[in-house]
């Protein structure tokens, strides 16, 4: 065999361990370009006029661009006052779930007490079950505490559920962690709330990110329980159920809806973003476990 023809054997062999690679690539593409196609055509449809967006099929390009529907969607559909209750609500409803399932994972990682394991199993067990199934005594305890048309029982009743797939999340992130730095921290005199707050919650930070993402995308979706607590008072109303604004008796502002869609889902995309490698972070750290 000549010297050419062996370049040439060696060439197709790097080629054929190179294919799978170049599948992989292109398989990938596709699926990103699938996943994200959507959400450009809510983008094109809230610059086209309701007639183009249902004549244009998947066309993404607009053949006019009706920024007006943005106008309509700020000003006339009330929608910059439902973003601040959003960003509110939303905001207020993190912190809040973040410290409670932090805790709690806390608890049942580095302590050990009667039940503890029966708790953990009922926590558990809970995933299984409906999250319609607890709107009614939540609505219903809400009224009798006079906390139905406030932003503050909304926040309440949004931050009070379970969240155990937070807590979980903490639980296996804190049961990994070396028990000498806590008692580093008790030889230091620092008590429960000390240790907890200058020592672990700060390793948990990668969690902390990955809870804060999916609490804040959850409120944010919101949509029973906020439409129930502003019935009555449409000035306390987020985004999820501002929607409605759009849907008249006899015609639907189709164009304006996807204004008011982009306009919602563009602070999810923001977050995601900058906390993304806390995101992953925070998941792989707590399966390892």
């Amino acid at each position: 065999m000549t010297a050419q023809a062996v370049v040439r054997t060696d060439r197709r062999r790097r080629l054929l361990h190179r294919a799978p690679w170049w599948i992989a690539a292109l398989f990938l593409v596709g699926i990103a370009v699938l996943w994200i196609f959507p959400f450009l055509w809510m983008l094109s449809a809230s610059l086209k006029d309701n007639m183009e967006m249902f004549t244009g099929g998947l066309k993404l390009w607009p053949s006019t661009f009706v920024w007006d529907n943005y106008s309509r969607a700020w000003n006339d559909a009330h929608f910059g006052r439902y973003l601040i209750n959003t960003v509110v609500t939303t905001l207020v409803t993190v912190v809040i779930v973040t410290i409670r399932c932090a805790t709690a994972g806390y608890v049942l990682a580095r302590y050990r007490f009667r039940g503890s394991k029966l708790f953990l199993g009922v926590l558990i067990a809970t995933l299984f079950v409906p999250t319609g199934y607890t709107i009614i005594p939540v609505v219903k305890i809400s009224m009798q505490l006079h906390l139905i048309d406030s932003l503050g029982g909304m926040i309440l009743a949004l931050s009070g559920g379970a969240y155990v797939s937070a807590i979980l999340l903490y639980y296996g992130y804190f049961r990994q962690i070396p028990r000498e730095l806590e008692e580093a921290a008790v030889v230091d005199g620092a008590g429960f709330v000390r240790t907890f707050f200058s020592v672990m919650l700060p390793l948990a930070m990668p969690v902390t990110a990955t809870v804060a993402v999916l609490t804040f995308i959850t409120t944010w979706n919101a949509f029973f329980l906020p439409l129930v607590f502003t019935f009555s008072r449409p000035d306390l109303r987020t985004v999820s159920v501002g929607m409605q604004a759009f849907v008249g008796e006899t015609a639907t502002d189709w164009s304006g809806m996807a204004a008011a869609g982009v306009i919602s889902i563009v602070p999810v995309v923001v977050l995601f973003i900058f906390l993304q490698r806390y995101f992953v972070e925070g998941i792989s750290g707590a399966v390892k476990s």
